[in-house]
C-alpha cells in the first residue's frame, strides 16, 4: 500500500472528553478530502483513561492508529516527535486534541497554499488571524512568551507556540530526528533548527478559538522557557543537530 499524502499527528496528554468529539471532527473531514489520510494519537502519560478512549475511538475510524510514550518518558516534545517519526505521511500535521483551530483550515496548510514551502505553521498574530473569546490576561502571557522567543532565539515568527503546524514529509524526519526538547521549547527548537537547515517557512493566519482549560502558568513557563532556549542554543554551538 503506498503511503498516505497526509499524516495527522495528535499528541494526548489527559484529553478523554475532548478525544472523542475531536476525532469526530477529522474523520467526518477527512471522508471529504480526495486523498488518503492517516491520523496518529500518542498518548502520553495521562492519568485519565485517554488511552483506552483512543482505542475506543480507533476500532472506530479505521485510519486512527494509536501509540503511546515509554513508561518514564513524558512531555508534549516527545509525543510529538514520536508521531512524526511513526508517520508515512507525504505533508505531517501536528494539531491540538481541543481543535482550538477548526479542522477544516488544514486545507490551508496544503498545496497549492504551501506550494515552495517545506512548513506551514498556524498563527495567532499573523494578519488576518481572529482570536475568539481570549481573555485579555491570556493574551498578554502569550505576547511575552513571544517577546522572549524572539529576544532569546528566533526574530522572525509572530507565533511559534500555536499547536498546528506541518511539515512535508522529509523535512519532518530530518527534523524530528534531531529534536531533544520534551518540553515547552520544542516548537522554538524546531523552527531554531529549520532556519538553520534552509527550510522555507510561511506564517498562516487562522481562527483559533480560547480554551479556558488551558494549563499555561506565566511565571514558571517563562523561566522553563528561558531555560529550554539555552540549551538548544548550547545544542547547536556543540553540533548536537547535525
Amino acid at each position: 500500500m503506498s503511503n498516505p499524502f497526509l499524516s495527522i499527528v495528535i499528541p494526548a496528554h489527559n484529553e478523554e472528553c475532548r478525544l472523542p468529539p475531536s476525532l469526530a471532527q477529522i474523520d467526518a473531514f477527512l471522508r471529504e478530502q480526495p486523498y488518503a489520510a492517516e491520523v496518529i494519537i500518542v498518548e502520553n502519560g495521562s492519568g485519565d483513561r485517554t488511552y483506552e478512549v483512543a482505542l475506543d475511538c480507533a476500532r472506530k475510524y479505521p485510519r486512527v492508529r494509536v501509540i503511546q510514550s515509554p513508561d518514564n518518558l513524558r512531555g508534549k516534545g516527545l509525543a510529538v516527535k514520536q508521531g512524526m517519526l511513526a508517520a508515512t505521511g507525504e505533508w505531517r500535521f501536528i494539531c491540538d486534541a481541543d481543535l482550538s483551530m477548526r479542522i477544516d483550515e488544514l486545507v490551508k496548510f496544503l498545496p497549492p497554499q504551501s506550494n515552495g514551502y517545506d512548513i506551514v505553521i498556524a498563527s495567532r498574530e499573523a494578519p488576518g488571524a481572529v482570536r475568539v473569546d481570549e481573555p485579555e490576561y491570556r493574551h498578554i502571557m502569550g505576547r511575552v512568551a513571544t517577546f522572549i522567543i524572539k529576544v532569546a532565539a528566533i526574530s522572525d515568527y509572530e507565533d511559534t507556540q500555536c499547536g498546528f503546524k506541518m511539515f512535508r514529509g522529509n523535512v519532518a524526519e530530518d527534523l524530528f530526528a534531531v529534536q531533544r526538547m520534551n518540553g515547552i521549547g520544542f516548537d522554538v527548537e524546531l523552527l531554531f533548527i529549520a532556519k538553520r537547515r534552509g527550510y522555507r517557512v510561511k506564517e498562516m493566519p487562522i481562527t483559533w478559538y480560547y480554551d479556558p482549560y488551558s494549563t499555561m502558568r506565566l511565571w514558571d513557563d517563562s523561566m522553563k522557557l528561558l531555560r529550554e532556549i539555552w540549551e538548544i542554543r548550547r545544542n547547536w554551538r556543540r553540533g548536537i543537530y547535525d
